[in-house]
């Protein structure tokens, strides 16, 4: 009790600022003592010392190796015997082809006494290539010529070296190499001033391998090697690399000229050690910083041990400070959920005076205001429901009356009394039912009747453009239905299927029950809807210039206001086949709408 006043007493910034110090401070008295991190540091240092040796070893290899094959390539460019073939690109067939054989047998005995080189070729822009191979046959010189290793030996003035790749320069041949590319030196006279020429040697991969491979780096260390680019040249296991089952940082590795970094992968640690080549190449070599522990167990139990004896303590004040903290945090918790479930009548106990005692306060004020609130928002919202359905049964447009009474007066002036006086009687019945007494719901027979009236007007106004029929079970006229909602489908009809219609237009109203629910159809063969216009229909306002000005949205949302999202309307509909409008409503009885 005592403890829970001392904290009741106090800010909760103050109680949390509290407890994590505690934490906080029992955690790193631990961590300090702990001689693991010590020991890792140590262990890291010697591990960078040891692997930038051997690093700085392999490096020094490569560029012997790699140093010794351009030697070889500037030999081969001195040949007498190459030089021959390439000037004497204006001789005849047979001194030419003399040359040629004399060339290639001196790449093939250079290729002979070198066991690490899998293949020498030059190939000139003029059409002019030798290779070591005597039987091989060589790929056309337009794709030899727009290989990476021909196209970086012109860009380059020294020599250019690739990464390891499939080198595909023989038909049928596919080797694993590095190539070692230099474009033709001017110690070579050329016999024309837009001659050009590469000599290529491919180095076998082996070479490489085999320098890397034999580098121990613990038990599970290795080296690999990337070029400028971010190519793999060698990597032990590179097909893992090429599928994506292995991972590297190499933009880590590249962001590196020399020295080392440190990269978390998941639970373990790799330490990455870089030195560059003269011509580019990283070579990188991977550790593993817990495998040259060792005394790793028994720095990790000690570790272990610690770390148990602090989670313990740790855990234990957690749990008090929580319980001391949440417990009134929890009862206004608890008050909330009882609000959620719509029981606005709660009171929470204020137990404290801090934030938590102020913030229940507040909720038992909200509370009292909410309720209150939501009084008034229900008595709001009946009003306006009554409102809305008043204001959308009033919508009358003027314009359908003025091309009515246009259309009686052309029929009076040319003598049509008979159909002045139906389309006059018609008018004065539709007005009636139209503005009505003000009742929401009206039985279906009195609506059809509504737009019995209302087909007559209009089919006399447009000349028999159309017929119409009804179609309706006898035992559900006396079923209620919203006043007004038949007349904006039929208009839809007439204006959007019909009107455009070159032909003579049939519109066929169709109601029956189904279960407990009432369908209603407008069916007529006109110009029909696509798939767009059908998508929006029930989101257009009604137009102004036409009808009766009760749109076809306002519909669907009248019966949806008043019957509920399940009701209301749908459309389908066929390019020249006509559409068709569906409208469904609850089954109710004239009795039981009064």
């Amino acid at each position: 009790m005592r403890s829970q006043r001392f904290f009741c007493s106090r800010s909760i910034h103050s109680n949390i600022a509290i407890s994590f110090s505690l934490l906080i401070l029992c955690t790193t008295i631990v961590l300090s003592y702990t001689s693991y991190r010590l020991s890792s540091a140590a262990v890291k240092g010697n591990s960078v010392a040891y692997t930038s040796q051997l690093i700085e070893q392999v490096k020094l290899n490569i560029e012997n190796y790699i140093g010794n094959m351009e030697s070889i390539a500037a030999l081969v460019l001195t040949s007498s015997d190459l030089e021959k073939y390439i000037k004497g690109s204006n001789l005849d067939k047979e001194e030419a082809l003399k040359n040629k054989l004399l060339a290639s047998h001196y790449l093939r005995s250079v290729v002979q006494s070198r066991s690490d080189i899998s293949s020498i070729l030059y190939a000139g822009s003029d059409g002019m290539t030798v290779s070591d191979r005597q039987h091989a046959v060589l790929k056309p010189l337009p794709e030899l010529i727009a290989q990476d290793w021909y196209r970086k030996a012109m860009n380059q003035l020294d020599v250019a070296v690739s990464s390891s790749h499939v080198q595909h320069i023989f038909q049928d041949e596919y080797r694993w190499v590095v190539s070692i590319s230099r474009k033709l030196s001017n110690a070579i006279a050329m016999t024309e001033a837009d001659q050009q020429g590469v000599l290529l040697v491919d180095l076998n991969y082996s070479v490489i391998n085999n320098l890397c491979k034999q580098i121990e780096l613990g038990k599970r260390g290795y080296v690999f090697i990337v070029d400028p680019a971010g190519s793999l040249v060698y990597h032990p296991q590179q097909q893992l690399i090429y599928s994506q089952l292995k991972f590297e940082q190499l933009e880590t590795v590249l962001g590196i000229k020399s020295g080392s970094v440190t990269v978390n992968t998941g639970n373990d640690q790799k330490l990455y050690t870089v030195d560059t080549t003269s011509f580019g190449w990283k070579i990188v070599g991977v550790t593993y910083p817990d495998d040259l522990v060792a005394n790793k167990q028994r720095m990790q139990g000690t570790a272990a041990l610690w770390g148990a004896i602090s989670l313990i303590f740790a855990m234990a004040i957690s749990i008090f400070l929580s319980y001391a903290l949440t417990k009134p945090l929890k009862n206004l918790e608890l008050n909330m959920k009882k609000a959620e479930r719509g029981e606005f009548d709660i009171r929470v106990e204020i137990e404290s005076t801090n934030e938590i005692g102020k913030l229940a306060r507040t909720f038992n004020l909200m509370m009292m205001k909410i309720k209150e609130l939501m009084g008034q928002i229900v008595l709001e919202q009946e009003m306006k429901r009554v409102s809305e359905l008043k204001a959308l049964q009033a919508q009358i447009k003027p314009h359908f009356l003025y091309n009515t009474l246009d259309s009686i007066i052309w029929m009076a002036e040319t003598g049509k009394m008979e159909e002045v006086v139906e389309m006059t009687s018609s008018l004065s019945k539709l007005l009636r039912s139209t503005i009505g007494e003000g009742e929401e719901l009206i039985p279906l027979a009195k609506e059809l009747e509504h737009i019995r009236h209302y087909l007559t007007i209009q089919n006399m106004r447009y000349r028999n453009k159309f017929t119409y029929s009804i179609e309706v079970q006898e035992d559900i006229l006396t079923c209620s239905i919203l006043k007004m909602v038949l007349q904006p489908l039929v208009e839809n009809a007439i204006y959007h299927g019909i009107k455009h219609n070159p032909e003579q237009g049939h519109i066929l109203i169709r109601a029956r029950q189904e279960q407990n629910d009432i369908i209603v159809q407008v069916i007529d063969d006109g110009i029909g809807m696509d798939e767009e216009q059908m998508g929006k229909v029930l989101l257009q306002k009604s137009d102004y210039k036409t009808g009766s000005g009760v749109g076809v949205a306002n519909v669907n949302h009248r019966i949806q206001l008043y019957f509920g999202v399940k009701y209301g309307l749908s459309f389908a509909s066929e390019m020249e086949e006509g559409t068709t409008a569906t409208l469904r409503i609850p089954v109710i009885y004239e009795e039981e709408s009064q």
